[in-house]
């Protein structure tokens, strides 16, 4: 019996050793995997990158062939187009390039540290045409300026921003991206989601491009103007985009109103590259706000993620501006 009792016990020992052997190599052999799949998966994503930083290069060709062959800018040229994904090698990339002049810069509302007043009061349009409160111009034009003044009826300064929890100043200067709206006084995300297709923040004053801006935006150039006066704005452009500002102001919507000069353009210099890659399994999203000069053309900013979507909603080439 003793020697039985003692058989067995060998015999349970032997499997136990089996079973913690076979758990180990279980363990081993899974954590291996995931191994392999998580460098596969780096290599991918970098390599995703490389191709999203290639879709950037592609764009910055375009552009500065543009600006070679045409003298004004307009949704029906090559920079413009959405194109389909291309297939490379592993994956696909695809990207699209966006006129930001074409949008109201919010950084127009201040300039040198004071207030801009005809960009506020286009501002002010904006937010009613697009059924906000107009007196949110104020705050942004607060936390933009340098003085700490608040306007009235509803700016705001330190004052404001330090009762909260947690606390923080006013910026006064200009914005650096769309989402810092979220810091100012009545802004909150849904305002800045119907705020993104019509503005943009670019790191100094930009004129409009008339060429590229949505019927809504052109409505806001000035006083007295409807959506509808904005629809034949967009209308009156036609295939080749307004030569020149004097062919822009000789529309009949326009007259008896005087719109500065400087407000406008028929040329553009501010664009964003968004794009994305995807290898196996990796992907890369890429953002970047390129500044296109005489001779040159600079990458301001680059972003690894983007809020703008990647293929637009809506297909009609002159409201591409809107997704």
């Amino acid at each position: 019996m003793q020697r039985r009792t003692q058989q067995g016990v060998a015999l349970l020992t032997a499997l136990l050793v089996v079973a913690l052997v076979a758990v180990a190599a279980t363990s081993m052999a899974t954590r291996q995997q995931l191994e392999i799949r998580r460098t596969a998966t780096l290599l991918h994503s970098d390599q995703a990158w490389a191709y999203a930083l290639g879709a950037e290069s592609w764009a910055s060709v375009v552009l500065q062939r543009d600006l070679k062959d045409s003298k004004v800018d307009t949704l029906k040229e090559d920079w413009s187009t959405q194109l389909p994904a291309s297939l490379v090698e592993g994956g696909s990339v695809q990207g699209r390039i966006i006129d930001m002049q074409g949008r109201f810069n919010l950084n127009n509302l201040v300039q040198e540290g004071k207030l801009v007043p005809t960009a506020l009061a286009q501002y002010q349009r904006l937010l009613r045409a697009l059924g906000m409160e107009e007196n949110l111009a104020d705050a942004l034009a607060d936390w933009i300026d340098s003085d700490v003044d608040t306007r009235f009826p509803e700016g705001a300064e330190d004052d404001i921003y330090l009762s909260l929890q947690p606390a923080y100043r006013a910026a006064n200067q200009p914005l650096y991206s769309l989402s810092e709206l979220l810091l100012v006084k009545g802004y909150d995300a849904e305002a800045v989601e119907k705020l993104r297709p019509v503005v943009c923040v670019l790191p100094q004053g930009a004129p409009l491009n008339i060429n590229t801006a949505s019927a809504l935006v052109l409505s806001t150039l000035v006083e007295g103007l409807s959506e509808s006066d904005g629809e034949s704005l967009v209308e009156g452009r036609g295939d080749e985009g307004y030569q020149s500002k004097d062919d822009f102001l000789q529309q009949p919507a326009l007259a008896g109103k005087k719109i500065p000069p400087d407000l406008i353009d028929v040329r553009s210099q501010w664009f964003r590259f968004i794009g994305e890659a995807n290898v196996g399994q990796g992907r890369a999203r890429i953002s970047s706000l390129l500044q296109r000069l005489d001779n040159e053309l600079r990458v301001v900013r680059r972003e690894r993620k983007f809020a703008e979507p990647l293929v637009e909603r809506n297909k009609d080439d002159d409201d591409a501006q809107q997704p």
